[in-house]
């Protein structure tokens, strides 16, 4: 095997048709080939029709088993120098074992984005309050943080959950590291080529629908804003894309309204430039949004809610007007659709947000030398997060014992 080897244990197979999730994965793993990796990538989720073919792009594939001690003898046989957990859940499930097996493989968790924030906002929200301590101390946050601090480096897509996670929950730098989206630069000659204002129309939203914050967003938007702005641009649509729409989102589609639920997006490209404004009215979630991404690099402006924009923007312009309130967020929804000159503005710090904040090239030197000091001195590093010694015994004898027994009564 080659002296870098990395395995990633994914909680899905990437899809980057169907979530930012799965984008954000083909980008660790450009990441991490530009470092001169082999890469496996290995999974116990089933495949879909949206599944990305890895084989295309040089990285290996393995099908594995929950709570299987087969997975001992692949990674022993593997030997991976470096080991990437896609979220917690995978570590919680896989951690223990890659401990047992390879204790010299630096351990990386991505975090996706912070799940107990996520559901902190989700808890808030429900009971139609602020979110606050008590909200944020959440199960799944206990979980999370354990995770960070069993592993030897977290990445974090956004600087408000990097501010977080070190002032909040006391959690050291040197465990974590930000690492946004990395996208490539928009040059001057594919803006000319996109749509300009007048060849556009309608508005979108989009977003898998397996993920509740989008859900919610939808059903947001057909109660409490999509009327509004209907009623001042009679002719105007509302297009609803994304992955996995299950009845209940299907039936909320009302072509009288104007309120169009349109399934899967096969080419994101071509549905975000032909719209005029997407709307991002989020009640809650965490990390970046793939959406305002998608929107800014097809020079689509956007109006949304604060949770929507948050680590997005950092000092610069946003792309859009920012609103929580629905009867603001209608009036500038209404304003950006037919105001050229605001659309024009809006559009313009759009591309500059993503070429001075998301562009991969300012990253790649940085993450690569944070990989090579942390392999050169793991065990330094291990020593000093002594936390997450503690908590890699307690977890070894109760999760390994928990894994053990599931084995046994599932033969």
């Amino acid at each position: 095997m080659s002296s870098n080897n990395l395995l990633i244990i994914g909680f899905v197979w990437p899809e980057p048709k169907s979530s930012a999730a799965g984008s954000r994965m083909l980008q660790l793993i450009e990441q991490f080939q530009n470092q001169g990796y082999d890469i496996t990538f290995a999974c116990a989720a089933k495949t879909s029709k949206n599944t990305f073919d890895l084989e295309r792009i040089n990285v290996n594939t393995r099908t594995i088993e929950l709570n299987n001690s087969s997975f001992d003898d692949f990674i022993s046989d593997l030997n991976p120098d470096v080991v990437l957990f896609d979220r917690f859940m995978i570590e919680e499930q896989y951690g223990w074992r890659v401990a047992e097996q390879c204790p010299e493989a630096l351990r990386i968790l991505d975090t996706e984005d912070f799940h107990g924030l996520r559901k902190a906002r989700e808890l808030a929200l429900k009971e139609n309050s602020e979110v606050t301590i008590e909200h944020l101390q959440n199960d799944t946050t206990k979980r999370e943080v354990s995770s960070i601090y069993r592993c030897d480096l977290s990445l974090v897509i956004s600087e408000t959950e990097m501010k977080m996670l070190t002032k909040q929950f006391k959690i050291d730098h040197s465990l974590l590291y930000y690492l946004p989206f990395l996208l490539d630069s928009i040059s001057d000659d594919e803006i000319d080529k996109l749509p300009i204002f007048k060849e556009r129309q309608h508005f979108i939203t989009i977003g898998n629908f397996l993920h509740p914050p989008n859900y919610d967003a939808v059903l947001h938007l057909k109660k409490s804003i999509w009327p509004f702005i209907r009623q001042q641009l009679p002719k105007a649509e509302l297009h609803i894309y994304g992955a996995y729409e299950s009845h209940k989102v299907t039936q909320l589609h009302n072509e009288k309204e104007g309120f169009l639920i349109k399934g899967f997006a096969e080419d994101v490209n071509t549905v975000m430039q032909n719209a005029r404004v997407c709307l991002a009215p989020l009640r809650f979630g965490a990390g970046l949004k793939g959406k305002l991404i998608d929107a800014m690099k097809y020079g689509t402006p956007c109006v949304m809610s604060n949770i929507a924009s948050e680590g997005m923007f950092g000092k610069l312009e946003s792309n859009g007007f920012i609103e929580d309130n629905p009867e603001n967020f209608n009036q500038k929804a209404v304003e950006l659709y037919t105001n050229h000159d605001i659309w024009q503005k809006k559009q313009d710090h759009g591309f500059k947000v993503l070429n001075q904040r998301f562009n991969k090239s300012a990253f790649d030197t940085d993450f690569a030398s944070r990989i090579a000091e942390l392999k050169t001195d793991l065990k330094t590093h291990r020593q000093n997060n002594f936390i997450g010694n503690v908590l890699q015994y307690q977890t070894l004898q109760s999760t390994k014992y928990l894994s053990k027994w599931i084995e046994e009564k599932n033969k």
